[in-house]
């Protein structure tokens, strides 16, 4: 594992996908903690999404300004209590155009409007297979941001769920956004190490995963 002996680097992971360790202070992270335990008591509680399949997903979510299930994005969820999802908070695109603008430079962000966001919790055995997050209309990138258990995040290429793949370590704090060539890249977190958590994130236990992302959905 990494710690203070062994500092961490500013990574380009891919064309359009950038790693920035330790983005999120301890307060912020802190800040972002109390508002995901609000979000995850409603009105639409974090739950582990069903699969068209008939699994479940071993995360659990709560979504924001759009419900998501696999293949599609509504307003109302449908597939829980039927309430309308909670609004997407004004600060976190702020949050959002901030990050895209640490990844790509000053002004990248400027025309970011995300309004919608996934919040994962991984606890236990949680994990996550590889995937493309390719139900929105728009490719505009997309912003994850790591609060809590240290994470292997498996981001992989375009084409194929299998290799060529890099795995990186997601830290509390860490931001990782992806875009342009990298937006329909495949991921996955096969691996998540329990009790890698600072206290001064807030958490003692489990990672939270906030992925910001546009629709290109309008109305509702």
């Amino acid at each position: 594992m990494n710690g203070a002996l062994f500092p961490r680097g500013r990574a380009v992971v891919g064309d359009g996908a950038v790693h920035v360790p330790g983005w999120l202070d301890p307060g912020r992270q802190r800040e972002l903690v109390e508002a995901c335990r609000e979000w995850a008591r409603g009105p639409v509680p974090m739950r582990h999404t069903a699969l068209p399949g008939g699994g479940v997903m071993s995360v659990r979510t709560v979504c924001l300004g759009w419900h998501w299930q696999p293949y599609r994005y509504t307003r109302d969820a449908g597939d829980v209590n039927g309430a309308r999802v909670t609004p997407f908070p004004v600060w976190l695109a702020e949050l959002g155009r901030a990050a895209v603008d640490e990844a790509y430079g000053e002004g990248a962000g400027a025309r970011y409007a995300p309004d919608t966001a996934l919040v994962n919790f991984y606890e236990g055995a949680a994990r996550m297979g590889m995937h493309q997050d390719k139900d929105e209309k728009s490719r505009a990138p997309v912003v994850s941001l790591s609060i809590g258990d240290t994470c292997v995040f498996r981001f992989g290429n375009t084409r194929t769920r299998t290799r060529p793949y890099t795995d990186v370590e997601l830290a509390s704090g860490d931001l990782f956004v992806f875009g342009g060539p990298s937006r329909l890249a495949f991921h996955a977190v096969p691996k998540v190490y329990p009790g890698t958590a600072d206290p001064a994130c807030g958490m003692r236990a489990g990672r939270l995963n906030i992925t910001l992302r546009e629709t290109g959905l309008a109305g509702g």
